[in-house]
């Protein structure tokens, strides 16, 4: 065995590929015999349909796979293992009782072609949840297609844009605030928009004044985030849907904050148009890593015959999916939603019921709030005032030393706490932005907390222990740059 192998870091092993493990002829299953004559694929099959052999895989036993996996997951950070505090992800705890829920075989082994006769408690289910979600933020019509909350996005634009074309309108613009996330304005592009940035006033928020300049009949659009991601409210949200409105365009909210609304209050008593929600933030269902999500869509009736199709509807006693919708946007992606997703935000819902889910903004502004007082003195806040569900800070008095905030982010690490999300909203120079969410308490919130006036105390005393972090992690300073430019997508030895 090779000293690659064996090589241990504490009490973590120094582990190898799984395709440097293994030795020829080794397998991790023993089957009975089928009872059948065995034949080669090259009787049965056509010599073009006949895989040629993959030389270099593993071949490991089951006790090879199982250790090599665990000791992966050792290393890996969970929110099962502690605190996320990335702001504007919403990481909350995922509750065990929705996985159970979701694996139920009714849901996990339903087939999209199996049609709507054998499909009717998931369809059930997912009526119920557009009701559920339109009555939350206020709006009139659902789609649960999109698959995040950019596809929400997308979708909501696309519609917006469907909605002026049946009035024979053609605008070219949407507006939308400099402390945007950078998805609005990518989907306004795929629409053949313009996006035309929005500058925030001195409270960090939309001013209305400034708004009323910039909004004629040319503007399809504002794309708003409620709270922003500065995690303030918008005062004047009724001021901004009003002039809006009074040119003609619409108003599209992203959803992604809607944590710290629930049950306080909706996006449609605002005046908003069409609003996505991330579904796997927001209403507690694992997320990261690419997937799977959920970004269903709420809408104001004059949008609802935009949705895309199909749209769950109820016909007496039984659920159907509605296809004929003239005016839709069409399908935006194969079939009918991220159905598992969909599951656990329903699990989630029920049991919160609606004074629950009042309860988890309340507590989670709560929280955000604690953190912003307890680290004020410590880190620069550029907008000093009540926050929602996140909080954010800079860099600014570390800078002064030579610190800046990736190199807080990764010092962190050594404190055993996942770094924040930094640099964004791009209005912060060097923003560190916190969303401690509901789920966490006051004895990890204090934790944190400690860690990171520790962290502001070494870049006074000993900046260079800062500069270098982490370095009690698995693996220490990466060429990011490397990486990006000449990322390694394959592994050595397989042909």
């Amino acid at each position: 065995m090779s000293e690659k192998t064996v090589a241990v870091q504490g009490l973590i092993m120094n582990e190898p590929l799984i395709f440097e493990q293994g030795t020829a002829g080794r397998v991790a299953y023993a089957l009975p015999p089928g009872g059948i004559p065995e034949k080669r694929p090259e009787e049965l099959l056509p010599e073009n349909h006949v895989r040629q052999e993959i030389r270099g895989l593993p071949e490991v036993s089951e006790v090879d796979v199982v250790r090599h996996y665990t000791r992966l997951s050792q290393w890996n950070y969970g929110i099962d293992l502690g605190f996320y505090p990335l702001g504007s992800c919403t990481m909350k705890y995922n509750p065990k009782i929705n996985e159970d829920l979701a694996a139920l075989p009714g849901f996990a082994q339903t087939h999209p072609y199996q049609g709507t006769a054998s499909s009717q408690g998931t369809l059930r289910l997912m009526y119920a949840l557009q009701e559920m979600l339109g009555e939350i933020v206020g709006l009139d019509a659902v789609s649960l297609q999109p698959s995040a909350g950019a596809h929400g996005e997308l979708t909501g634009m696309l519609m917006i844009h469907g909605y002026h074309a049946d009035r024979g309108e053609s605008r070219s613009k949407v507006i939308i605030p400099d402390s945007a996330h950078g998805t609005n304005p990518a989907s306004s592009a795929l629409c053949n928009y313009r996006a035309v940035s929005l500058p925030s006033d001195a409270r960090g928020l939309i001013s209305p004044g400034t708004l009323a300049e910039m909004m004629d009949s040319d503007v399809a659009a504002l794309i708003l985030t409620n709270p922003n991601t500065l995690g303030l409210f918008e005062e004047d949200i009724l001021k901004v849907t009003e002039i809006v409105h009074a040119k003609g365009g619409l108003v599209y909210c992203d959803g992604a904050n809607l944590n710290a609304l629930l049950g306080i209050a909706r996006f449609g008593d605002m005046g908003v148009d069409v609003v996505h929600m991330n579904l796997h933030k927001t209403f507690s269902t694992p997320h990261g890593g690419g997937g799977p999500g959920a970004g269903p869509i709420a809408v104001a009736e004059r949008l609802a015959p935009y949705l895309p199709v199909p749209i769950v509807e109820k016909e007496g006693d039984r659920y159907l999916l509605q296809e004929d919708r003239p005016k839709s946007i069409g399908k935006i992606r194969a079939f009918y939603g991220s159905v598992g997703v969909l599951v656990r935000a329903y699990a989630y819902i029920l049991s919160m019921g609606p004074e629950g889910l009042k309860r988890a903004a309340e507590v989670a502004v709560v929280n955000a709030n604690y953190l912003r007082a307890k680290l004020k003195n410590s880190y620069h806040l550029p907008y000093d005032r009540i926050c929602k569900h996140e909080c954010v800070f800079s860099d600014k008095h570390q800078a002064d030393r030579g610190v800046q905030t990736i190199h807080i982010a990764k010092r962190l690490m050594d404190y055993g706490f996942h770094p924040p999300t930094i640099y964004f909203p791009l209005i912060v120079q060097g923003a560190l932005m916190i969303e401690p969410t509901e789920t966490e308490s006051q004895e990890t919130l204090d934790q944190f907390a400690a860690a990171m006036a520790a962290i502001d105390r070494e870049t006074r005393e000993n900046p260079d222990v800062v500069i270098n972090a982490p370095s009690k992690t698995k693996a220490t300073r990466l060429d990011e740059t490397q990486a990006a430019r000449c990322p390694c997508l394959t592994c050595s030895g397989v042909e």
